[in-house]
């Protein structure tokens, strides 16, 4: 599913209008980035965490000229799923 048909199906299920849906969905993706940009968390209760972990540098090989490369240290955004959401996957 790509955004657009994720709005489409929102509107459908809220009833709203597709605009309306679309505009929902890219204030939850701003307010989503901006939270996780602060080093918070945000928690859905039976959906799921959205967080931010620290990734440590460590050593890789660049596989064209199997040159050692140092991996930068840096921060991914990671999302572990709710008890609902893992039920209705299952």
């Amino acid at each position: 599913m790509n955004k657009s048909q994720l709005i489409d199906a929102i509107a459908a299920e809220a009833k709203l209008s597709k605009v309306d849906a679309k505009k929902a969905l890219d204030a939850f993706i701003t307010v989503t980035g901006q939270t996780l940009k602060k080093g918070d968390k945000i928690t859905l209760v039976g959906f799921g965490t959205f967080s931010v972990a620290q990734k440590p540098k460590r050593t890789g090989r660049n596989p064209r000229t199997k040159e050692v490369i140092t991996i930068p240290a840096k921060k991914v955004a990671k999302f572990k799923a709710g008890s609902e959401l893992s039920d209705l996957v299952k």
